[in-house]
């Protein structure tokens, strides 16, 4: 018998912002104003939180963390679209998106400084799930909350962001699985910000595609450029109308930069190279979504300074905050492991508690 093609495959891609903020009148999703520059403010104080963030790492007053610059047109537009009772899954660097959806600029640094209170939130309804530094394991979460959606028979829909070397762990296929097996309401987004720690996109995965490994468990899929925060936000709002009508989970490719180090223990420049990251400071996203505000006449110089002033001063208050000494109890750690006391954890927690008793006046 001759071969038959069984079946036939594409991965479309969209932009609507270019780098230099000029946008597609026909793509436009035609945002209303105050919409527009909340996206931006957002973005400014992602970046704003991320810049002092370094500065203290750097002063010895923070731990290492991973920064985000760079990656603020992925998280923070998905977080806008969702709704109050939307889950927000994330890996490590969702930052902005995470200060959307209500995690107070506190939070970052206490967790990043080695305090369990970071993943501790002031209300438990955000439903923000902790960030997760195990690759991948994240996805398999988020397939399950999105299942519950489903099995509950509410419009609720798991947002859930993963880095493109998670995409070669095995969480991140048996989640999809999951997900396209069941049609549960899942937008799964892939930030491939071209580097997984020093290994280059090319030489983790031989696929032409990251958002191509959604095909094969069903679902649809796109690439977006994620240095356009118009791009993201129509499809993330395309791919949540979907999850929210019963049609399934959607797997989205945002295609960006990681422009600083993997984490603040990284040195790039022994991987990449200066004109790499130079070409890439230029594509990024704050760049093309001021201009494209100035085009519109929304934004100007006066209006910049005034926000970044504005912005300084809610990060100094953030960082005073987090530096005023504190009565925290050492073992906070194991009362939130699981939502009810656990028999194992509560022996743990027995156990470390008396190790640190016997360690005391110990030189």
């Amino acid at each position: 018998m001759p071969r038959k093609q069984a079946a036939k495959f594409t991965v479309p891609y969209l932009q609507i912002l270019a780098p230099d903020g000029k946008v597609d009148a026909k793509l436009d999703p035609k945002l209303p104003d105050d919409t527009l520059l909340k996206l931006y403010r957002w973005m400014r104080l992602a970046r704003a939180l991320d810049e002092r963030m370094l500065k203290l790492q750097r002063q010895g007053r923070l731990g290492t963390f991973p920064p985000c610059t760079g990656q603020e047109a992925v998280s923070i537009p998905a977080a806008m679209l969702m709704r109050d009772g939307d889950w927000f899954v994330g890996a490590f660097r969702e930052l902005g998106g995470r200060l959307v959806r209500g995690e107070p600029l506190t939070a970052t640094l206490d967790y990043y400084n080695g305090w369990e209170e970071g993943n501790i939130l002031p209300d438990k309804n955000l439903r923000i799930l902790p960030t997760s530094v195990v690759i991948g394991c994240q996805i398999e979460h988020a397939a399950g909350l999105a299942y519950a959606s489903r099995f509950k028979g509410t419009d609720e829909v798991t947002v859930a962001f993963i880095g493109d070397g998670g995409t070669s762990e095995g969480g991140f296929h048996e989640g999809l699985n999951m997900a396209g097996v069941w049609k549960a309401p899942l937008v799964t987004i892939i930030q491939n910000n071209q580097w997984a720690i020093s290994i280059p996109r090319g030489a983790q995965t031989a696929s032409e595609t990251l958002a191509q490994k959604g095909i094969a468990y069903g679902m649809p899929v796109i690439q977006v450029d994620g240095n356009d925060p118009l791009a993201v936000w129509v499809a993330v709002a395309e791919a949540m109308d979907r999850a929210r009508k019963g049609d399934g989970p959607t797997l989205i490719e945002a295609v960006t930069y990681r422009l600083m180090m993997h984490t603040t223990a990284d040195d790039p420049t022994k991987y990449r190279t200066e004109d790499e990251e130079k070409e890439a400071w230029a594509r990024e996203p704050l760049v093309r979504t001021r201009a494209y505000l100035e085009s519109r006449d929304l934004w100007d110089e006066a209006r910049e300074k005034a926000l970044l002033d504005e912005l300084k001063d809610q990060v100094d208050q953030a960082v005073a905050e987090f530096e005023t000494p504190k009565d925290r109890a050492p073992d906070e750690p194991f009362r939130h492991v699981y939502g009810t006391p656990h028999p194992v954890i509560e022996e743990q927690r027995r156990e470390f508690l008396a190790n640190l008793k016997g360690g005391e006046g110990r030189g």
